[in-house]
């Protein structure tokens, strides 16, 4: 029998690793599709937290996505939420009924453009949450697995048989792996389009427009009480809308459940103590009168635009009232455009 062919297209972090790794340990062809096909090796050198390195052969390195996409049956989507509505348009004439097309992560939209962009008999995919914590080395050569999921959330659409589908990815991902109820499960989060973006609106927006910061503040250890309250109060928000939604309850735990707080005193020091959070830095660049917001951080591109925009847009859609997302969405969003310009 031929061997399963498997698309990776992008060549982030987790590009790297999600290709490698697969080419490394499961009899298929991986393909990548790539802008910089000629930057790539045939193999992939993937180090792993046990100490191990994978190396994985890879079928194809191209920048033909009917290259890419001829005979493949799944493809992964490793790319951030600006560049996935693209990607879907370039790859739409190549896929069919029978390729599975899905996102490595899908709160940054994923379902909502390819059920626009792709054919209503392509089945779709995404997971909850990334499968692996990945960091390239050497662009085209090599990544750091940094780390595993114990368990892995995927939303399956426009298909009949989810089960034997769900039972495919776990076997490729060596994880259980649990099927959503809907893509709305998948992409609907308060981690990073809240989280992220309550703590940008309380350190840029409102009374420090425009403030000028004698040094580099870190994220997470210098979370502020401010913060933690604007993020339970756009949480509250956010589950009201939820509560509409043809969604399972308890698939998601509010921000005060998951980081075991009960107000918004002991959310900062939760948050701020976190082990894996310290010393990541804020996005800011230092000029000469002093630290200032990078607006062109991801932080800001990805977060506002294509994490809570989908929040806030079906809040409005479904009449649910969201202050705060509105003041920090509208914020962002202003911060993006501003600097596109």
């Amino acid at each position: 029998m031929m061997k399963e062919t498997i698309c990776i297209c992008g060549g982030g972090s987790l590009g790297h690793v999600v290709a490698g790794y697969l080419a490394a340990k499961k009899d298929v062809h991986v393909n990548v599709l790539t802008q910089r096909p000629s930057s790539w090796k045939s193999t992939l050198l993937i180090s792993t937290p046990n100490g191990e390195t994978l190396e994985g052969h890879l079928h194809l390195i191209t920048d033909d996505s009917a290259l890419a996409l001829k005979d493949c049956t799944i493809v992964l989507l490793c790319l951030p939420g600006f560049a996935i509505r693209q990607q879907l348009e370039r790859i739409s004439p190549y896929v069919s009924e029978r390729t599975y097309v899905g996102s490595v992560f899908s709160s940054t939209g994923f379902f909502f453009h390819a059920m626009e962009v792709l054919d209503a008999q392509v089945p779709l995919w995404g997971f909850q949450r990334v499968p692996f914590i990945a960091r390239t080395t050497h662009y085209g050569e090599s990544a750091n697995l940094l780390g595993y999921k114990n368990t892995h959330n995927i939303a399956v659409e426009r298909n009949n048989d989810k089960e034997a589908f769900r039972a495919r990815i776990e076997s490729l991902f060596d994880a259980p792996v649990h099927l959503l109820g809907n893509y709305y499960e998948a992409s609907l989060t308060n981690s990073n389009p809240l989280l992220h973006t309550s703590r940008l609106y309380t350190m840029f927006g409102g009374d420090n427009e425009g403030k000028v910061f004698p040094r580099m503040i870190l994220f997470y250890e210098e979370w502020t009480r401010e913060a933690a309250q604007l993020l339970i109060d756009m949480d509250e928000e956010f589950f009201r809308l939820l509560d509409i939604l043809p969604v399972s309850k308890g698939y998601l735990p509010r921000i005060l459940d998951y980081y075991e707080s009960h107000d918004a005193e002991s959310l900062a020091r939760k948050l701020s103590s976190i082990q894996g959070f310290k010393g990541i830095t804020s996005p800011m660049v230092q000029t000469k009168e002093g630290w200032i917001p990078d607006f062109q951080s991801r932080y800001f591109t990805e977060d506002f635009p294509h994490g809570l925009h989908y929040i806030w847009k079906l809040a409005h859609e479904k009449g649910v009232p969201v202050p705060n997302i509105d003041k920090v969405y509208e914020w962002g969003n202003c911060c993006v455009i501003k600097t596109e310009y």
